[in-house]
């Protein structure tokens, strides 16, 4: 997720003081590409408002959120398999603007907005250069960079996170294509607790300098082998919620969900 330190200041300002020293060091091991970049729960379109979505199947629109959020309690794990798309530049999209977009699965951020935690993959593209990295975030802290990782167009991800408690996990990217996979394991002292009341496989245009970045053409992510667990029981997204990006009345996206699949295309 992303948002800007204006608006993170004034959330920690609400924070208790054994949280803040901690957030403080969070930030200064963020690497440069992180110093504004957040990921936010959905937005009501052309708002800055929440989204609070309502147990059905009906679609929804998002200023910022395409995919499908499934409403219940229990939830505490979240798993799902993507090829890495080609990102284009939009019709009428400047050479000189960097455009991107984001997938991942996370736990809650709906109707429980006090934290995310959630992993995934950035694509973006400037001109004719195309870059992709790998992240984890406990939102409302910012996202961080993933190390000893590499991505291309075409490799097939894995992307998982798990919840051993409500604050404390873990965030794992497996590039299935390559071998690799990378964890990181929060241990508690984060800055906001899980309600587990959501499972989500999300594109997301992610807040840059606390405005959402020039939203990236990405053809089409499908999230395969899309489970969730709940009270120790294994589902599909089939009935979530179905979200889809709106933005200057615009429609962006086209999502569809199966008993095993969550797909979502830029239209």
């Amino acid at each position: 997720m992303k948002f800007s330190t204006t608006i993170f200041g004034a959330a920690m300002l609400t924070a208790s003081a054994i949280a803040a020293p901690l957030t403080a060091q969070r930030q200064a091991r963020r690497g440069t590409r992180n110093v504004s970049r957040a990921s936010h729960p959905p937005y009501k379109p052309g708002t800055s408002e929440v989204l609070h979505l309502n147990e059905t199947s009906h679609e929804e629109y998002s200023s910022n959120w395409a995919g499908a959020v499934l409403i219940g309690t229990g939830y505490t794990a979240v798993t799902a398999e993507f090829t890495v798309p080609t990102p284009k530049l939009p019709s009428g999209a400047s050479s000189s603007k960097q455009y991107c977009a984001s997938a991942w699965v996370g736990i809650d951020g709906d109707t429980c907005s006090t934290a995310i935690l959630q992993t995934g993959i950035d694509f973006c593209i400037q001109g004719s250069s195309v870059s992709y990295d790998a992240w984890y975030e406990w939102y409302p802290d910012y996202a961080y960079d993933f190390s000893g990782i590499s991505i291309a167009a075409g490799n097939v991800i894995k992307v998982t996170v798990d919840a051993t408690s409500k604050t404390a996990g873990t965030a794992t990217v497996e590039n299935v294509s390559t071998g690799k996979s990378v964890t990181h394991t929060f241990t508690g002292g984060v800055d906001g607790d899980l309600c587990e009341y959501n499972a989500e496989w999300i594109v997301e245009d992610f807040e840059s300098n606390s405005a959402l970045v020039p939203f990236a053409n990405f053809g089409t992510v499908t999230f395969s082998s899309a489970e969730a667990t709940t009270g120790g029981t294994t589902v599909g997204p089939s009935g979530a919620t179905i979200l889809d990006i709106k933005q200057s009345n615009s429609v962006l996206t086209s999502s569809s969900v199966s008993s095993k699949s969550v797909t979502v295309k830029y239209v």
